[in-house]
């Protein structure tokens, strides 16, 4: 079950989601609306390897916004710190970003009950296309979790994206054992 506008305030009042900074006015009928951080980074190799770590360079967008190419991965970084502590966070676009042609995950949409951090992007764009800081980039959707949670995201051991950062995150695929 998708969490409604009343429900997602109930539950941030209760502690159990936090979204910093809050805006009342990005809160959908059942979703909340993320916007695009400061930082972009590339990854400085063409050729990626999963089991090297691949570094990146972070930039910053400047105020006249910046052009995204086709062919260039971009990881962002939402403005929103978010903490999820009893449900299930789905990020997805918004209808206005993709009709841009701005991608703005490839397959992590979804969080873990326990994730507490701001979201990197998989940012990839079809043709190009100015960016800005503060724009609308996606939405949060609440689901519902059955049962109890035995290990929550934030507490588990080798959880790899646990760092609080305002700067999108490489992959850490690296630190897999395959």
């Amino acid at each position: 079950m998708i969490l409604s506008d009343k429900r997602i305030l109930e539950e941030i009042e209760q502690g159990q989601i936090l979204i910093e900074p809050f805006r009342r006015d990005c809160l959908g009928s059942n979703s909340y609306d993320v916007h695009l951080g400061r930082y972009l980074a590339t990854y400085r190799d063409r050729v990626l390897d999963a089991r090297v770590h691949n570094k990146i360079d972070y930039f910053e967008i400047p105020e006249e916004g910046i052009v995204l190419q086709p062919g260039t991965l971009y990881l962002g970084v939402t403005e929103e710190y978010t903490e999820t502590h009893r449900h299930v966070p789905f990020l997805e676009g918004k209808s206005s970003t993709g009709r841009l042609g701005i991608d703005i995950h490839a397959t992590a949409g979804k969080g873990d009950v326990g994730f507490c951090n701001t979201w990197t992007l998989e940012i990839s764009v079809c043709q190009p296309v100015r960016v800005y800081v503060g724009m609308p980039v996606g939405q949060l959707i609440y689901f519902e979790v059955q049962g109890e949670i035995d290990m929550p995201y934030n507490k588990k051991k080798g959880a790899k994206y646990n760092v609080r950062t305002v700067k999108p995150m490489e992959s850490m695929m690296w630190k897999n054992k395959f």
